[in-house]
């Protein structure tokens, strides 16, 4: 009887183990799809906020924008052309960063709308004599964002931010 007994006891020992270490197990798997599920909202959060800050980037280097932001009267062509230069370095290197969280496709866009508005911001200003002042390239460029398609080149940009930003949504 006593081999009985301590046979019954080892097998619900057994048993009883058994079943906490599947219970365990159970626990660890949902604790780590937590964890999953956590990091995917927060991976998403970053991007859409990536988005966000890029979208904001563009809006402030438009050269319209751009231009009604930094008007200074009195500023000569290239002192112009120096500020506004310096205006969309400062703002893409603050934002740089964030090319991290967003397509490669969408982070191309926006460093050739950098590039396009430096490159006209220069072109326009050296085709003016030296004489010429800020207020003379402003119009320039202001024409410039009316008359050619490239010079509206932010709002395709935002339109493609804004398209990827809905698709991870």
């Amino acid at each position: 009887m006593d081999i009985t007994l301590v046979l019954s006891t080892v097998i619900a020992v057994l048993i009883a183990s058994f079943l906490g270490f599947l219970f365990w197990l159970q626990r660890k798997e949902h604790k780590r799809e937590l964890e999953n599920t956590n990091n995917n909202k927060a991976n998403t959060s970053l991007q859409l906020q990536a988005y966000e800050r890029l979208t904001l980037l563009v809006d402030r280097i438009a050269l319209p924008n751009l231009i009604a932001r930094v008007n200074e009267p009195g500023l000569s062509v290239k002192e112009m052309q120096q500020l506004l230069n310096q205006n969309i370095k400062h703002e893409f290197d603050y934002n740089i960063t964030q090319q991290i969280y967003v397509s490669q496709n969408a982070w191309n866009a926006v460093k050739s709308l950098k590039e396009q508005n430096m490159l006209a911001i220069n072109q326009l200003a050296n085709i003016l004599p030296a004489t010429a002042t800020g207020l003379d390239l402003n119009k320039l460029l202001l024409e410039y964002t009316m008359n050619d398609a490239k010079g509206n080149m932010h709002q395709a940009v935002s339109e493609a931010l804004s398209y990827e930003a809905k698709k991870i949504l």
